[in-house]
């Protein structure tokens, strides 16, 4: 048991360590990895004030959990009123789970010249809704804040520290440049 953690959050860590130790595939990761973080966003008593403070400017990734190994690693996604990321890429698997207020996520694919082009309708994530992205499901995509008007906060999972995984920004035109997200909190 992780008792340095908020016990909410340490139930969910034991779950995915157990998850993670038995060699689960991504589709059961995904699976029951889901199920173990809408069980923790079902109750909005955990999370620390200090990792959910919104920054004026940009959205803000606050670490929360990064297994010893960097199998995972579990942050909250501080989104400001109409904050957004640029298109981006994770490179592993990728749990996005909704904690407090609405995310909304346009997935992309490279077109017929290479530009980034939308890929699907947007998706909207609110509060204990989950989804997934890998480069097997689908791992290019924009994200931001649902609301004009007040803070989202997500809780996002991935297949390892996601702050110091080399990854990729796309501009419109399908331009790749590189970049690690790192941590508010680091």
């Amino acid at each position: 048991m992780h008792t340095d953690l908020p016990p909410r959050l340490a139930v969910f860590v034991d779950g995915m360590d157990r998850l993670l130790a038995q060699g689960a595939a991504e589709p059961r990761i995904v699976e029951e990895g889901g199920a173990l973080l809408r069980a923790l966003l079902a109750h909005d008593d955990w999370l620390p004030d200090a990792m959910a403070q919104p920054d004026p400017q940009f959205y803000r990734q606050y670490l929360l959990y990064l297994d010893p190994a960097a199998r995972y690693s579990v942050a909250s996604f501080v989104w400001g009123p109409g904050q957004r990321t640029p298109v981006h890429d994770h490179t592993v698997w990728g749990l996005v789970g909704i904690l407090r207020g609405a995310e909304i996520a346009q997935a992309y694919r490279r077109g017929a010249g290479g530009a980034m082009v939308a890929d699907g309708a947007p998706l909207r994530l609110e509060q204990g809704q989950v989804s997934a992205v890998s480069p097997a499901l689908g791992d290019i995509h924009e994200v931001r804040n649902a609301y004009d008007d007040r803070v989202s906060i997500g809780v996002h999972v991935y297949g390892g520290d996601i702050g110091a995984i080399d990854r990729s920004v796309y501009a419109p035109d399908g331009a790749v440049k590189p970049f690690r997200s790192g941590y508010a909190n680091r």
